[in-house]
């Protein structure tokens, strides 16, 4: 979609909720436009796509196949 187009939308407000939006500059893609439901989608993008989070994720999964953890059912509740 150009942005000729999305400037002419009445409902373009909307339309990133269902599909993205390339942003071109010059003709080239310069960047997307991802709508998002609610703000817990927000976040949830942000996290999956973190570097620092995700390198978390990965330490935690190595752990665990190291054999060092706790299983969720040996954890004490207050």
């Amino acid at each position: 979609m150009c942005s000729s187009d999305l400037e002419t939308d009445q409902d373009s407000g909307r339309l990133a909720e269902t599909q993205e939006i390339v942003i071109t500059r010059h003709g080239k893609p310069a960047g997307i436009l991802i709508g998002f439901e609610s703000e817990e989608d927000w976040f949830e993008y942000r996290l999956e796509n973190d570097p620092r989070f995700l390198r978390r994720i990965e330490q935690a999964r190595n752990s665990l196949q190291a054999g060092r953890g706790v299983a969720l059912e040996d954890l004490e509740t207050e």
